[in-house]
């Protein structure tokens, strides 16, 4: 169970914010094309981790990358681990980052499943904290997001102009007044 403002959070708690801010964001605001079909199609998982140390967690991240690999992308596109237990500071979360990574080389899953990141307080190298443009991978938990480098490729070819997606949801925060921002992010400013 993780805490929230004080109160234990069950796993269906922690999911469902998840799936708002899936719903809400990610394919509300368009942050991500490709994500809508898979998320319609209920062939994205969320899992939550109840880990409370590194070794537990990756485990649980094994299990993940091993589950995607072993599952038809007809059934499971993509998956979300979600951690509401450990790593609310951003920087440990960036360190176990370096574990996942190394875990996906050691698992010769490099070219097959890579591993896109998103935090609550999550900062990209040279921003403040309070820069638009981290709104582009803030999430109510820290999550680790396992994606099939097949998948992503094949949509990236037939989408016009793939390169501009950053850019476009930069834009796009950088435009939202603060208030619109608080509405969709309101565990970022607890």
């Amino acid at each position: 169970m993780s805490t929230i403002n004080g109160e234990k959070a069950s796993i269906e708690i922690v999911e469902g914010g998840v799936r708002a801010w899936l719903e809400q964001v990610v394919v509300g605001l368009g942050l991500c094309p490709f994500a809508a079909k898979p998320l319609l199609e209920a062939r994205v998982r969320i899992d939550v981790s109840l880990a409370q140390t590194p070794e537990e967690l990756a485990g649980d991240l094994h299990l993940g990358l091993c589950r995607l690999e072993e599952t038809p992308a007809a059934e499971l596109e993509t998956s979300l681990l979600v951690v509401p237990n450990m790593l609310a500071d951003f920087y440990d979360y960036n360190d176990f980052l370096d574990i996942a990574d190394a875990m996906v080389e050691e698992g010769d899953w490099e070219g097959v499943i890579q591993i896109a990141s998103f935090h609550p307080h999550y900062q990209f190298a040279g921003t403040e904290l309070s820069d638009a443009e981290n709104f582009t991978n803030r999430a109510p938990y820290p999550i680790f997001h396992l994606l099939r480098e097949a998948s992503l490729e094949a949509v990236l070819a037939v989408y016009p102009d793939p390169e501009a997606i950053p850019e476009r949801n930069i834009q796009l925060f950088q435009n939202m007044d603060k208030a619109a921002i608080k509405a969709l992010f309101p565990y970022c400013f607890r």
